[in-house]
């Protein structure tokens, strides 16, 4: 089993039916900015995706809106959700207004407000957990750690639609190791700084859920993947960023 050998599309087959109906993309919406690296990881991933799907000088059609982390980042730990929420609906208007033919949120903590976001647009939300959660189904995963700032691990927006929608048993860290991995996201990777010591503390973390039971390990924040890769552990990991990526390529070309 492999986290990479479940895929949502294959590339000659798209490119075929294409060539034979004539080329239709959807137009992909993103919230993005939270924070701006790991919005750049997206935009590489989505046209690299449409270009592997398509060939030649094909890439993705993206209308996006980034936001001001900092002001997002301080009303996340003021506890202020719905001013959150205001910010990133009037973001989805624009990208909506912009032609989006559907939206991606790209973080995962700020699917928190994503029923509120819903409301104030007519396209359709592709969710970061459903993207995660297909893939982990398809692979046989039953019981897997998750990984995320402290609002992911800790509340129930994320966790709960695992368990609920898809079956799937989710399991955190304990309450020292949660503060570890929601310091080094805030502190260092969304400033852009990795370290080899907290790329060791992240493993140390995955080692001790597969210890607990967990199959494989959702790396459920989109800068995690800047610190640690599947080739740093045998435990199966499930980078968010990319299946979400993958989904909306999907999405796109469907």
């Amino acid at each position: 089993m492999s986290p990479d050998a479940t895929q949502y599309f294959q590339p000659v087959f798209v490119h075929l039916y294409l060539k034979q109906y004539g080329e239709i993309m959807k137009t992909i919406g993103m919230l993005g900015g939270m924070s701006w690296e790991s919005t750049v990881t997206y935009y590489e991933a989505l046209n690299k995706g449409i270009k592997a799907a398509l060939g030649g000088l094909h890439s993705a059609k993206i209308c996006l809106h980034s936001v001001d982390f900092e002001e997002i980042k301080t009303l996340q730990h003021e506890g202020k959700w719905e001013e959150t929420a205001a910010i990133l609906a009037n973001g989805a208007k624009s990208v909506e207004a912009g032609g989006a033919d559907f939206l991606l949120i790209c973080t995962n903590t700020m699917h928190q407000v994503a029923p509120q976001i819903a409301e104030q647009i007519s396209i359709p939300i592709l969710h970061i957990a459903d993207a995660t959660a297909d893939v982990l189904k398809a692979d046989g995963i039953t019981k897997v750690g998750l990984l995320g700032t402290r609002f992911t691990m800790e509340q129930d927006f994320y966790k709960n639609r695992l368990i609920e929608h898809f079956g799937i048993d989710v399991v955190v860290p304990g309450e020292a190791d949660r503060e570890s991995v929601h310091t080094i996201i805030y502190d260092e990777l969304c400033q852009g700084q990795i370290y080899t010591e907290s790329r060791e503390r992240y493993l140390a973390i995955i080692d001790l859920l597969h210890k607990r039971g967990a199959q494989a390990v959702i790396l459920g924040c989109t800068e995690i993947g800047l610190l640690v890769q599947q080739r740093h552990t045998h435990v199966p990991l499930y980078d968010t960023t990319k299946l979400h990526a993958d989904a909306a390529v999907a999405f796109a070309l469907s």
